[in-house]
């Protein structure tokens, strides 16, 4: 009997650890997957949110309504990806620290003001169109685009513009010939000293010709490159710069006629992003400029 009972007693412990061990494997089972924590979005007075993330090496929360378009983040696949690519691809939850790729706005160069859907600037923008452009006038906004150079990217155009160079020799048989007096602070460089082999004039096509413009910093370093078109009533310009401490490249399109206030823009486009600068949490560090 005690055998038995003894054998009885074994069974029933044995069950009850196997229960045991079963229920803590269903439990761990239940147990919701650890989410990464929802981020905090500053929002604008019709309670859309911002669009968040690093760019370069700053954290930014860009206002709503003023992104022309959509911002891309750093492995988006490409407008023109396979649509099984795009269908398979799960981008990584939004936070602070999800690297920008680009994204692009309207900078009202007049003011330093940005255009904003839902605020003055939405109807300012529609005004100048309508007035301004179908009378050959000079329109005021320019558009803006803003990439995250990461890695061990260099920040100028040193090898671009060689290359630009280079290739009008070998390609179109004409040099570039630096000009001796500089435009607003810019070398300037004329495609065979602006004149037209053929005809021995001045160009009057700018197809393969555009006025090339850069500046560089202290260390020789190319960190300005303008092109801009000067014949047919076309007069607008391709400007790219880099900024070290943002580790971006910007690139800006405009009317040739604010070509003066060059410097003015770029100091002003880094001046919006500052104030669109937020902590790690966050937390805004400055007045967001173009908040609606």
């Amino acid at each position: 009997m005690k055998s038995g009972y003894k054998k009885i007693v074994l069974i029933v412990v044995l069950l009850w650890q196997v229960l045991l061990l079963a229920g803590c494997d269903y439990y761990v089972s239940e147990q919701p997957a650890q989410q990464a924590p929802v981020p905090f979005y500053n929002r604008d007075s019709r309670g859309r949110a911002d669009t968040i993330g690093k760019l370069g090496t700053q954290s930014i929360s860009i206002p709503a309504g003023v992104i022309d378009g959509w911002a891309r983040y750093v492995g988006d696949p490409g407008d023109f990806a396979d649509p099984k690519i795009k269908a398979k691809y799960q981008r990584p939850p939004e936070s602070y620290d999800l690297p920008i790729e680009s994204f692009g706005f309207l900078y009202r160069i007049t003011d330093g003001d940005v255009y904003t859907s839902f605020r003055q600037t939405q109807q300012d923008y529609r005004h100048d169109n309508e007035t301004l452009i179908p009378n050959y006038l000079p329109f005021p906004w320019a558009d803006v685009s803003a990439y995250g150079v990461y890695g061990a990217k260099p920040l100028n155009f040193n090898a671009y513009v060689q290359i630009i160079f280079r290739s009008a020799k070998e390609v179109t048989n004409f040099d570039y010939i630096q000009q001796k007096q500089p435009l607003y602070g810019l070398t300037v460089y004329k495609a065979n000293n602006g004149i037209d082999p053929k005809t021995s004039e001045p160009w009057k096509s700018d197809t393969l010709t555009k006025d090339r413009m850069i500046k560089k910093d202290q260390a020789g370093n190319i960190k300005t490159y303008i092109k801009c078109e000067f014949t047919h009533h076309i007069d607008s310009c391709d400007h790219m710069f880099y900024n070290d401490d943002w580790h971006i490249r910007v690139w800006i399109g405009y009317s040739r006629t604010y070509l003066p206030q060059w410097q003015e823009m770029e100091n002003n486009i880094i001046k919006i992003l500052d104030s669109w600068r937020v902590s790690r949490e966050g937390k805004l560090l400055g007045k967001q400029i173009g908040k609606a």
